[in-house]
């Protein structure tokens, strides 16, 4: 699993946990560039399950199959989840919605690299 984009991917769910918060705080519903930056990480991490996807097919396998793919499916459903539950709520509590579940993402990136590097190689 590449290691840069992972990172990359948990530095924009904390930037965009951070923007949430803000705007939670500030009392603001979510905006364009809370769901802009959703449609973002989404892409981000699909590409690192895609990869992930590669590898499994040139051979590679993780130590605990069933935690992998529970963490990867759990992981490309956050950002929509998170953009779907944040419309329902044109709230503040939309943007703490996106604020939690930015928080979370991180988490879930980092267990998915932990059952990766269970893996023999």
């Amino acid at each position: 699993m590449d290691g840069t984009l992972a990172t990359a991917t948990i530095v924009l769910s904390l930037v965009l946990a951070a923007w949430a918060l803000v705007a939670a705080a500030r009392n603001r519903p979510p905006d364009r560039i809370q769901l802009l930056g959703l449609a973002v990480l989404e892409v981000g991490l699909l590409v690192v399950a895609a990869l992930a996807l590669v590898a499994l097919g040139g051979g590679d396998r993780p130590g605990e199959p069933g935690a992998f793919f529970g963490y990867l499916v759990t992981l490309v459903c956050l950002p929509p989840l998170a953009a779907v539950l944040a419309r329902m709520e044109p709230t503040r509590w939309g943007s703490a919605i996106v604020c939690a579940i930015c928080l979370v993402t991180p988490v879930v990136v980092v267990r998915l690299q932990q059952t990766w590097e269970v893996l023999g190689g």
